[in-house]
């Protein structure tokens, strides 16, 4: 267009079309500068800002040395008053050698016969060779005198084949694969080694089907215990199943804990699995939506996972309400530990609203900082970031997030799931993904037995012993 002979009207026009090719190009640069923060964010995020564990850190990454405990002000080390490990003296030993010197170290003189003037002891603790035990069975038929029909006497109970493992080595297997986290190769090459007993793997699957079979009324009393409790903790974790991707459900108490594997994350899964329909108490967890679609309960949310999440916002993003925030809740934490260890039962109504008004404060220019995006003309609600998102689900439950100020019952954190889920970890991390669903039913039911028995510390390998025979040990479950 020439510019010098247009007339007014035609640069209106064209000044309206410029105007909206820049409104547009600036929508496309909102778009990719969200979108580069995003990328970024992704990239930045580590197990120090985010809940990706410590292994996703990869190869060759420096830990980082900031970490979300604050110093204690105390030495390293034992404290006082800590009850010691110390290998002490024992006054019956199962065998006494006496080293008594045969001459004198001076003159050469014979001490034979010479009494003792004093002695001093040291006892080494060792473990003698063990090898498998063989108990021959000899059924003996006879004849009747009087009419001479023949009777047969009766092996044992438990005593069926011509050559057969006991229910020890059986136990001892069970133990090695569900506690110990071992590879059933690995298991064997271990009884082999160690104790002689040459077991097959098909064996050591037939001992954790036998255990897992006659564990399941105990499972369900425990399953039972955790949905009745008070309080419980909630979460899951990725896993394989036959080649595909499955969920690792816990829930568990102090006392108690149950699991579950599904295909599934959500709320089907947690209605199959059955503790949260009719849990009552209050259920810590990590915000994941389908546990607030759960109204009877009460629930509490993770600050270890905001602390984490909040590091992220400050460090990555610069906003300083962050770490204000942080503070609060590690200063709201520190009350409360002070207060219970003073015999108190709750913080004081005035300590309460000052936490709660600080907090709203700070959640108040956290929304500053990250208002609502503008709407996109596209259907569903625009994403507002990792900050935008934190800050919203932080508003919309603060009940559940400063719960653990209002009831000294409730946690600050959700490290008991994260504590009861950590072996499965270590288990994929040694032994690889389940082939098969009833291999990860199996190490669920069992798993969840032991965890149960080590919270309650019940001795674990005579119990698996026990299972084995059909009279597991009942852990409490009230």
């Amino acid at each position: 267009m020439d510019l010098a002979r247009a007339s007014r009207k035609d640069l209106l026009a064209l000044i309206a079309g410029l105007q909206a090719q820049v409104a547009e190009l600036r929508v496309q640069n909102g778009r990719l500068e969200a979108r580069v923060q995003a990328l970024e964010a992704r990239l930045a995020t580590d197990s120090h800002n985010s809940s990706r564990p410590p292994a996703s850190d990869g190869p060759g990454v420096k830990p980082r040395p900031k970490s979300l405990r604050t110093p204690s002000g105390r030495k390293p080390g034992g404290q006082a008053g800590h009850a010691g490990a110390t290998l002490r003296l024992v006054e019956e030993p199962d065998e006494v050698q006496v080293h008594a010197p045969a001459r004198c170290a001076a003159c050469g003189r014979s001490l034979q016969g010479i009494p003792a003037l004093r002695r001093e002891r040291r006892q080494v603790v060792d473990l003698p060779p063990v090898r498998a035990r063989v108990v021959a069975h000899r059924a003996e038929v006879k004849g009747c005198p009087g009419c001479g029909a023949e009777t047969s006497g009766e092996f044992p109970a438990g005593v069926r084949a011509p050559s057969q493992y006991g229910p020890g080595a059986a136990a001892l297997a069970v133990y090695l694969t569900q506690a110990q986290l071992l590879p059933l190769g690995r298991t064997c090459e271990v009884l082999a080694e160690v104790f002689g007993c040459s077991l097959s793997e098909g064996t050591v699957q037939r001992a954790v089907g036998t255990c897992h079979q006659r564990l399941a009324g105990t499972e369900a009393a425990i399953k039972r215990g955790v949905a009745a409790a008070r309080l419980a903790h909630f979460d899951e974790t990725g896993l394989r199943v036959g080649g595909e991707a499955a969920w690792l459900h816990v829930a568990g108490t102090a006392r108690l804990t149950f699991y579950a594997a599904r295909r599934q994350r959500g709320r089907a899964a947690l209605d199959d699995i059955g503790v949260l329909p009719g849990f009552r108490g209050r259920a810590v967890h990590d915000g994941l939506a389908s546990y607030w679609q759960y109204a009877q309960c009460q629930h509490a949310l993770c600050n270890a996972h905001h602390l984490r999440e909040l590091t992220f916002v400050e460090e990555q993003l610069g906003q300083g309400w962050a770490r204000g925030l942080k503070e609060l809740l590690r200063e709201a934490k520190r009350a409360v530990d002070a207060a219970r260890a003073h015999g108190l039962a709750e913080l004081s109504a005035g300590t309460r609203r000052q936490f709660a008004a600080r907090y709203d404060a700070l959640l108040e220019a956290g929304l500053a900082a990250n208002p609502p995006p503008e709407p996109t003309g596209k259907r569903g609600r625009p994403k507002r970031g990792k900050a935008g998102s934190l800050v919203q689900r932080l508003r919309g439950h603060k009940a559940a997030t400063l719960a653990f100020t209002d009831d000294f019952g409730v946690p600050f954190d959700n490290n008991q799931a994260e504590r009861d889920i950590r072996m499965t970890k270590v288990r994929q991390k040694i032994s690889g993904c389940f082939r098969t669903t009833t291999g990860a039913d199996r190490f669920c039911r069992i798993r969840g037995y032991i965890s149960t028995l080590r919270k309650q510390g019940v001795p674990i390998l005579p119990a698996l012993r026990q299972a084995l025979t059909g009279t597991p040990p009942l852990p409490a479950t009230a």
